[in-house]
Formats: C-alpha cells, sequence, structure tokens
C-alpha cells in the first residue's frame, strides 16, 4: 500500500535556512549603515580638522599641526596625516588625511571585526578680494607700521601688536591728491558716490558693513563726521576689540570729493581715540586676523594679515 509522504519537515528546513538567511542580511544592511554613518563622521573630523590647522597659515606649520592634533584628539581620535602645499604664498594650503577603524557588530557573526574608514580634506588660507563687516577708516600703505619687514615671499609686513596711531597726515599721503579736510573715512557703498551721514557710518564701524566690500575706489567723508557723537559712541562701543580696516595706495581729487583707491585690508586692536576736528587720531595695534569674505583668486593681500580660511578639496 502507498503511503502519501509529507512536505512538512522539508518546508521547515527551508524556513530555518530562509530565515537565517534573511536575519543576516538585515545585520549585515545595519553594520553597513554604521560605516557609512562613520565615513561621514570621519569626513566632517578631516574638514574641521583642515580648517582648524589653516588658522596658523602661512605662518606656521608647526602650529598647524598642533591645531590639527588637538581638533582630533578632542573629536574621537584618529590616525591623521598632515602635508602643506603651496598656492599663493608659501605653505599656505594644508591637506589632512584621517583613518579610523568602523566596527562591526552583526558582521562579526561573518568573521568581520571592523572596516577601515578614510577621508581627505584640503583647506587654504589666502587673501581677500572682498571683505565683510569693513570699518570706514582707511589707512595709507606707507604707513611705517605696515612695512615692518619682508615675508617669505618679499611683500611688505605690518608691526603686528605693536603701538600704532592713525592720523590726519594728507602731507604724508600717496597719491596726486591730499584729501585734506577729510579724516580717512570713506563711503564703503560702492555703488554711492554721495556722502554719509554720521548715523550710517557710526553702524558700520560698531557693527561692520554688512555688504561685501571689494577693492577699488571709494569716496572720501568730511573730516567733521569724525567728530560725531554715532562715531565716539561707535568707537567707545568697539574698545580694545579689533576691527577691519580698509588700506589705500592713492588719492585723486582732494577734500570731500577725493577718491581713495583701496588695494586691501588689515586688523586693528582700537584701544583709544581722539575726535578733535583735523588732530582726530585712532590708537591700537595692527593685527593678524581671520575675516569673513571672498578668498582671492591670486593671493594678494595676505601679507597685511587678513586672511580668509575655506575648503578647497
Amino acid at each position: 500500500m502507498n503511503r502519501l509522504r509529507s512536505d512538512r519537515g522539508q518546508a521547515a528546513v527551508l524556513t530555518v535556512v530562509f530565515l537565517a538567511a534573511l536575519l543576516g542580511a538585515v545585520a549585515l544592511v545595519l553594520d553597513v549603515g554604521s560605516w557609512f554613518r562613520e565615513q561621514r563622521d570621519t569626513q566632517a573630523a578631516a574638514d574641521a580638522s583642515a580648517l582648524a590647522a589653516a588658522q596658523e597659515l602661512p605662518y606656521s606649520t608647526a602650529l598647524a599641526d598642533t591645531r590639527a592634533a588637538d581638533y582630533l584628539s578632542k573629536n574621537r581620535g584618529g590616525d591623521a596625516a598632515v602635508s602643506y602645499s603651496s598656492k599663493w604664498a608659501t605653505d599656505d594650503t594644508v591637506t589632512v588625511v584621517v583613518e579610523r577603524k568602523a566596527p562591526g557588530v552583526f558582521s562579526k557573526l561573518f568573521g568581520i571585526d571592523s572596516v577601515d574608514v578614510d577621508a581627505r580634506a584640503t583647506a587654504r588660507a589666502s587673501g581677500l578680494e572682498a571683505a565683510r563687516w569693513v570699518a570706514p577708516i582707511v589707512v595709507n600703505i606707507k604707513h611705517e607700521q605696515l612695512n615692518c619687514g619682508r615675508d617669505a615671499d618679499d611683500k611688505p609686513v605690518p608691526c603686528f601688536g605693536e603701538p600704532a596711531v592713525l592720523t590726519l597726515d594728507h602731507l604724508h599721503k600717496p597719491g596726486s591728491g591730499d584729501a585734506a579736510g577729510a579724516f580717512s573715512l570713506i563711503n564703503l557703498d560702492g555703488d554711492d558716490t554721495g556722502s554719509v551721514g554720521g548715523a550710517e557710518l557710526g553702524d558700520w564701524i560698531e557693527k561692520g558693513f554688512d555688504q561685501y566690500m571689494k577693492l577699488g575706489d571709494y569716496t572720501s567723508v568730511p573730516s567733521a563726521k569724525f567728530n560725531d557723537s554715532h562715531i565716539k559712541d561707535a568707537l567707545e562701543a568697539r574698545m580694545k576689540d579689533t576691527l577691519l580696516f580698509p588700506i589705500y595706495e592713492t588719492i585723486t581729487g582732494s577734500g570731500s570729493t577725493a577718491i581713495y583707491t583701496i588695494v586691501g585690508w588689515v586688523g586693528f586692536k582700537v584701544t583709544s581715540y581722539k575726535a578733535s576736528g583735523s588732530d582726530g587720531e585712532v590708537k591700537g595695534s595692527f593685527t593678524r586676523v581671520i575675516w569673513e569674505g571672498i578668498q582671492s583668486s591670486t593671493g594678494s593681500n595676505l601679507n597685511y594679515g587678513a586672511r580668509s580660511i575655506a575648503l578647497v578639496g
């Protein structure tokens, strides 16, 4: 007599096999997802480490090394390789490569304890071709405190940190004009060829010009504005702070119609001021600054210490 054979046992075996495969696939997917997250975290760490290192460039690769290492040690660590290259100035570019182990959990069932992830980031410190949050007080390019030596690329270097005084000294200003009757104040709005009120000048000193100021020609503002209460209040509010001043190369015209040709920017820490007509002055010291701006495509103006840092790869 023939007996019907049951397939229920075979179905159970197949179900177990398929469930095991499914669970293995799900587990592997979970681990792969965690590895991708680790890759993103490693890339973020490399980006931030490169930007941190670039803050010291092009002046000190040793300090840049320290910044890169300090950042990684405070952010889960990793093995890092730091290297430098030159684009517009010597050692103005840093590349950081970070390597980490990304451990697995379920993948260990398949003999995979961890995978290696790595990330690369390149950042550069460069001069500015446009700057934001600028103050409307200009500095003569021939100011002696802007010319205390030459850097590795034979560009003038300011006497950073040493006392400096900005005054109305038209006898020593370069260019065909002397702007007598103007305390080196300019209208930062390049699209406006007229004058500007004391309230707006004061706002630009206290908060900075909220647009990107480009290199080029800007109109003078009468020196009487320097005695305005808004400017005095603004300088009082920014005492001991660092402002960004434009550097001018030439003056054409004279008086309140003079045109200043701006060729760069420099950081200036204000310590005191005197607002008294043609004897007005601002005292402080030039300082290196990292500033919000558009990086120069030629690296110009880096020698005056005002620079922007950005990821470039």
